[in-house]
């Protein structure tokens, strides 16, 4: 990798890393991880779904210079080497893409050590049961959780930390934070509980299923939290939801995940920019109220909301390979890790060039940027 650049930290009170859904393309999400600690971009708020909580976990959960480390021991831990007897074989995208279904369907068939196995005849298990209701047991992953990440620094107020996850009875959706919580293993499992391969978690008496069922990604909690601050949050998905029309129909499979699981951070971006500019407007307005108006319940009501604070969001967003599929999120192969952490850190390189990005705005209180996909 290249030398570390050094850079002053971003004139922001809050500088957020939101991590998205995605299973085996979240190494993606580590590549970008390790190009802000490179270029001094630590963040102090992170938050994630599904693989991003996982991500997230392994990030708050250790110290700043052993991270990247624990990152590299999760995705290593999970993802099986190609044989190198074969590796002079895979040329161009049909070869790759052969290989890679076929490290989808290992997945499958056989699991993930220390991730996932999969349960004989679960359809046979009485019903009710963990068995009974989901493909795979997960009970491996907590040990893998726990040897990997000190909760208690999660539970420190060193980093905020928020994942989210699905109440089954309800359907709400729930967002375990350690400003109110203590996280434990089950919040990181119950993020990535995706039905019916994975199994409901069950925290303090309620069953939980992934975050991502309802939506895959922490934008609107963040942006959402009070009091407001400077912020810059870099927002990075593993799903896009631009793409071309499907051919047949492993592509149709393809894309519905894809426009499923995106993030559509744009439309939030544009919402949110609206929403920042009528506060803006609001303490304007406030401010030059006679005092005995300013006094009155309504103007009140209304003071905390007129909060004239500023947004960066960086949106870094996987742009899949021609080679792979509708499989690439249960494909757990080590070249593919590799390549999904290599395109999250040389992405995250690019848009770090930029320097307005770790630039305070001064025009628009709310600025939105996708350098790899608008240059």
């Amino acid at each position: 990798m290249p030398r570390k650049k050094e850079y002053e930290r971003p004139p922001f009170e809050c500088i957020a890393l939101l991590l998205q859904g995605g299973g085996a393309l979240g190494a993606y999400q580590a590549g970008v991880y390790e190009a802000l600690s490179k270029a001094s971009v630590e963040p102090n708020w992170i938050a994630g779904i599904s693989i991003g909580a996982v991500n997230s976990a392994l990030i708050a959960g250790n110290a700043p210079e052993k991270r990247v480390q624990r990152l590299r021991d999760f995705w290593e831990g999970v993802t099986l080497p190609i044989p190198l007897d074969i590796s002079p074989l895979i040329r161009g995208d049909k070869s790759r893409e052969a290989v890679n279904q076929w490290y989808a369907v290992c997945a499958m068939t056989r699991g993930i050590p220390g991730f996932f196995e999969p349960r004989l005849f679960p359809w046979l298990q009485p019903p009710g049961s963990i068995e009974a209701t989901s493909l795979y047991d997960t009970s491996e992953f907590k040990s893998t959780l726990e040897r990997l990440i000190d909760f208690d620094r999660i539970n420190s107020d060193e980093m905020r930390f928020s994942i989210s996850a699905v109440n089954i009875r309800s359907g709400n959706f729930v967002y375990f934070d350690n400003t109110t919580h203590d996280i434990i293993p089950e919040h990181i499992m119950a993020s990535g509980s995706l039905p019916p391969g994975f199994p409901p978690i069950e925290i303090e008496g309620e069953s939980y299923w992934d975050g991502g069922l309802v939506s895959n990604t922490p934008l609107d909690w963040v942006l959402g939290s009070r009091p407001q601050r400077d912020s810059l949050v870099f927002q990075v998905d593993l799903w896009s939801a631009r793409g071309e029309i499907p051919r047949s129909l492993p592509e149709v499979f393809t894309r519905q995940k894809e426009i499923q699981y995106s993030s559509r951070t744009r439309s939030s971006t544009d919402r949110f920019r609206h929403a920042q500019k009528m506060r803006y407007a609001l303490a304007n307005v406030l401010e030059k109220l006679p005092d005995e108006l300013k006094k009155l319940p309504d103007v009140q009501l209304l003071a905390p909301e007129a909060v004239p604070k500023v947004f960066n969001i960086v949106e870094l967003i996987y742009r899949p390979k021609q080679y792979e599929g509708d499989s690439k999120d249960y494909e757990f192969s080590r070249q593919s890790m590799e390549d999904h952490w290599k395109s999250g850190y040389y992405d995250t390189v690019r848009t770090l060039r930029h320097k307005e990005i770790l630039e305070r705005p001064s025009g628009e209180c709310v600025q939105a940027f996708d350098v790899t996909m608008d240059g």
